[in-house]
């Protein structure tokens, strides 16, 4: 609650019904559990099958599911993408009062980053860059959510956070931002994002072939960051109604006006082209996951 996902959440669910026929409520819920993974397979293997339940889907759910993580009982390439609000990069940040401002500074210092949950992106990040880059990264897993992280930096208990979405620190937090409260450190993403130029992003920074390949794999799903699946079984006439009213929404003006009046990033894309991406992240070669497991550590 609170975080980038639920702002967006609502913010869609109080102009999406318009576009769709019949124009029913949207219902906003929250369903904490596992940083994500609990609502996943709730939705594929609970929810009813008709088109009326949708997921703000956690991005790192195809990695995950392509990771074989434990608990997964959802198969991203079964569900019916909707749509996706944003490409923007995730990033990695500093706390001010740490003294690091960049990736190089972590290369010859500890910084303590906390996360949430044990298997997400938070926790993937840094590990892969101790491992393939050299930084010094400890981290401090299993905060119930981002917005606990970030209570964690201003108490001093932690220097920084393993992962949150650049849209996010701009829509939640413009005021650190203006005053560098914190420092983007490094970007995840295919390539560098135009708000940050000078940020290098992981894939960047590997040294080797093999080491960009498993890189490129935890970047992969920038394109799908903020998207919106519904489940296996429901009916084709109703899935393209709904990708049609989210690709409706996203050119509609009141909500471009209270997406802007929130500072909150919208680059678009269809649902069509999200479900390529997660079938591409799922579906990505056995080599490179062999050695993105055994980088982090996944059983």
């Amino acid at each position: 609650p609170g975080g980038d996902y639920d702002l967006r959440a609502r913010l869609l669910a109080r102009h999406m019904s318009r576009h769709i026929p019949g124009e029913p409520a949207i219902v906003p819920r929250n369903m904490p559990g596992a940083v994500g993974l609990q609502a996943a397979n709730w939705l594929a293997t609970v929810a009813p099958r008709d088109g009326t339940v949708l997921h703000a889907i956690m991005q790192n759910m195809s990695a995950y599911q392509a990771l074989g993580g434990p608990s997964v009982e959802y198969d991203t390439r079964k569900f019916f993408w909707i749509g996706n609000t944003t490409d923007t990069p995730n990033v990695i940040n500093s706390w001010h009062t740490t003294g690091i401002k960049t990736i190089q500074d972590v290369m010859t210092r500890d910084l303590v980053v906390g996360a949430p949950g044990t298997a997400t992106s938070s926790v993937y990040y840094p590990k892969a860059l101790n491992e393939l880059v050299g930084t010094r990264f400890k981290i401090v897993s299993g905060y119930p959510g981002g917005n606990d992280v970030n209570l964690a930096m201003e108490r001093g208990e932690v220097g920084g956070r393993g992962s949150n979405s650049w849209a996010s620190w701009k829509a939640t937090h413009p005021q650190w931002l203006a005053e560098k409260k914190i420092y983007i450190l490094v970007q995840i993403a295919l390539k560098r994002y135009p708000d940050l130029p000078d940020v290098p992003t992981m894939i960047e920074l590997a040294k080797t072939e093999q080491d960009k390949a498993v890189m490129a794999f935890l970047s992969a799903d920038i394109p799908i960051s903020r998207a919106y699946v519904t489940n296996a079984g429901t009916p084709p006439d109703r899935v393209a109604a709904l990708r049609r009213a989210f690709d409706a929404t996203m050119k509609d003006p009141a909500f471009l006006a209270e997406a802007k009046k929130s500072n909150m990033d919208i680059s678009p894309s269809t649902g069509e082209e999200a479900q390529k991406f997660s079938a591409m992240i799922a579906n990505t070669p056995p080599a490179v996951l062999t050695r993105a497991k055994a980088i982090l550590d996944v059983k």
